[in-house]
C-alpha cells in the first residue's frame, strides 16, 4: 500500500472514488454491495467497475477492508486521509514566509494614507530588510552646527 501524495490525489481524480469516500465519511464502514448500491444510483456503473474503483482506494491507503464472511467491508483509512491532510497543509504553511513582507506593505501603504490625510511626511524607511516600527519616537530635527552655514 502505497500512501503516497501522488497516489492518494491520483485516487481523488475520478468522481467516483471521490462519491465512494463521501459514502464511507457519511455512513461509517459499509459492505462493497451497499457501496455498488449507492454509486450505481449517481453513475452507470458495474459491480465489478466499483468494484476497481475501491481497488485503487486501497491501493491509495484510503480505504481498509475486512472480510465479513464471504463479504468485505470497507471504511475509510485514517492514516491515509491524514497523509492527505498532512501534504495539503505543507502546501498552506509553505505561503508563511510571504507573511512578513505583506505586513511590511501594509504598514507603508497606511503611513503613506495618514500622511496624505493629515498632510505631513512620511517618516523614513527603515534600513533594508527591517520594517520601521511604528511606535518608535519620531526622530528629532537636526540642531544646526556652528560649521553649518545655514545657521548665520
Amino acid at each position: 500500500m502505497d500512501r503516497s501524495p501522488a497516489k492518494i490525489f491520483e485516487a481523488l481524480g475520478d468522481p467516483i472514488r471521490r462519491r465512494i469516500l463521501e459514502l464511507l465519511a457519511a455512513t461509517g464502514e459499509q459492505p462493497a454491495g451497499a457501496i455498488v448500491t449507492a454509486v450505481r444510483r449517481h453513475a452507470a456503473i458495474s459491480q465489478p467497475g466499483v468494484s476497481q474503483h475501491l481497488k485503487a482506494l486501497r491501493d491509495a491507503g484510503l480505504v481498509r477492508t475486512r472480510a465479513e464472511g464471504t463479504r468485505r467491508c470497507y471504511t475509510l483509512d485514517p492514516d491515509g486521509i491524514e497523509a492527505a491532510q498532512h501534504w495539503l497543509a505543507a502546501l498552506h504553511d509553505s505561503l508563511a514566509p510571504f507573511a512578513q513582507p505583506l505586513d511590511a506593505l501594509a504598514t507603508e501603504i497606511a503611513r503613506g494614507t495618514r500622511a496624505r490625510r493629515t498632510g505631513g511626511e512620511i517618516s523614513p524607511a527603515a534600513p533594508a530588510g527591517r520594517a520601521a516600527d511604528p511606535d518608535a519616537p519620531a526622530a528629532s530635527p537636526r540642531a544646526p552646527s556652528r560649521s553649518d552655514p545655514a545657521a548665520s
